[in-house]
């Protein structure tokens, strides 16, 4: 009996959001990165790759509706250009991706809606790059462009470790 209980399992659903400003350089690593992203996902089936952008609380029903999230971003954590950070859970807000205007909901708000409302992902983790560049430009800078593989290897990495630990 535990056995069939076991492969009629519905698989832990994880979504990646990736958010950011492509007009501003390395602000938009979180959607720069999503097609590397597609490539090495492929094989997952319960992976949701989500392009964000700077949706703000239209992301609120995809961060509800999913048992993990990983978000993508870039953050200014203080560190030298293209150094990967990776924040988890209760940790996130503690960090924030780069608002382009005052006027502009960022992601922090989102997960405090969701917190409000009681229909947080049961784990999180977002995963950034300190931006080399904040200028006008589309494309990433060279700095943040090289650290995109190792980027895309951390996100499978997490992606891997939740879908082990809940089968």
């Amino acid at each position: 009996m535990m056995m069939s209980l076991q492969k009629n399992r519905i698989p832990v659903q994880i979504t990646v959001i990736g958010i950011g400003n492509t007009l501003y350089s390395d602000e938009g690593v979180g959607i720069h990165v999503l097609p590397l992203l597609e490539e090495r996902m492929q094989h997952y089936k319960n992976v949701e790759i989500i392009e964000g952008a700077t949706d703000g609380m239209r992301l609120l029903g995809p961060v509800e509706d999913t048992d993990h999230l990983i978000i993508l971003d870039a953050i200014n954590g203080g560190e030298a250009p293209g150094t990967i950070y990776s924040v988890y859970d209760e940790a996130i807000p503690a960090f924030y991706g780069i608002k382009m205007s005052v006027h502009q909901v960022g992601f922090q708000e989102v997960l405090f809606a969701s917190r409000i409302r009681e229909r947080v992902p049961a784990h999180m983790a977002m995963f950034g790059v300190q931006p080399a560049s904040l200028e006008f430009g589309i494309g990433l800078s060279e700095t943040v462009s090289s650290t995109l593989d190792a980027l895309v290897d951390r996100i499978e990495d997490q992606v891997r470790k939740w879908t082990v630990s809940d089968e």
